[in-house]
């Protein structure tokens, strides 16, 4: 029976060392997809250099830094993105009657807190360590990590986290306490997008709830590409208008 090739080991990274080549990550007949190197810290330049490059920090507890470059890389254009009729529905009426408030940055580490209570698709436990919350707010207080946060009557009902280089958003995590609030935030980061012509949210890897809602796999050295490209126009300033809502509803729907 011939045997299956030997796993290639993963490399291990020294504080302040390069990364590889994201095409040396491990492929799909290997224990993880995706996996590019162990080890390294979680500081403001090395987390810049790694989504800069296309790689991501996702690790457990009791795991070292675990750095990724999934092949192929899900993504969403905006101008791709299905806002379902009962999701329209209920952004219709929440506006209508002046209840919902989008803020971005209003309270960074209480959504990222609340994200390590909201695992991750078909994932137990959390991978938001404590670690990763540190070193994301850190991030944030740079500039360039941001929370897109949902405010149903005067309270904050659900939100996303993500990190922003150039013309790029990273999608990171969401959470929901009402019903549909994860979902307004990421349909107010779409608006978002669409009115400062951001081309695509990287939303890292494949499962079906992002796949319902427009997102859709592409090959990593595509990806890569218009990486590249993003990152050489400005930022945007995170502050959410509600014309932005005129982007993905009709027109008028757009109030507080």
């Amino acid at each position: 029976m011939t045997q299956p090739p030997p796993t290639r080991a993963v490399p291990w990274l020294e504080p302040g060392q390069a990364f590889p080549p994201v095409d040396s990550a491990w492929g799909a007949s290997d224990p993880a997809p995706g996996l590019l190197a162990a080890g390294g810290v979680l500081d403001v330049p090395t987390l810049v250099t790694a989504y800069s490059s296309g790689i991501f920090p996702w690790y457990s507890s009791g795991q070292p830094v675990l750095w990724w470059s999934t092949d192929p890389r899900m993504t969403l254009r905006p101008s791709q993105f299905r806002l379902h009729r009962s999701l329209r529905k209920t952004l219709l009426e929440l506006l209508r009657d002046n209840r919902l408030r989008v803020r971005m940055d209003h309270d960074f580490e209480r959504v990222i807190r609340a994200c390590a209570h909201a695992p991750r698709d078909g994932q137990s436990g959390t991978w938001i360590l404590p670690t990763m919350v540190q070193a994301y707010t850190q991030l944030h207080r740079a500039g360039l990590a941001h929370s897109v946060e949902t405010w149903i009557d005067g309270e904050l009902a659900g939100g996303l986290y993500c990190v922003n280089l150039g013309a790029m958003v990273f999608g990171e995590s969401m959470f929901s306490r009402r019903s549909d609030a994860s979902k307004i935030a990421l349909a107010a980061l779409v608006a978002f997008a669409l009115a400062h012509d951001l081309p695509l949210i990287d939303c890292q890897q494949e499962t079906a709830h992002l796949a319902s809602m427009g997102a859709r796999p592409q090959p990593r050295e595509a990806f890569c590409r218009q990486l590249g490209q993003a990152l050489q126009h400005a930022s945007p300033i995170w502050h959410f208008d509600p014309i932005y809502w005129s982007q993905l509803l009709p027109n008028g729907a757009a109030h507080a």
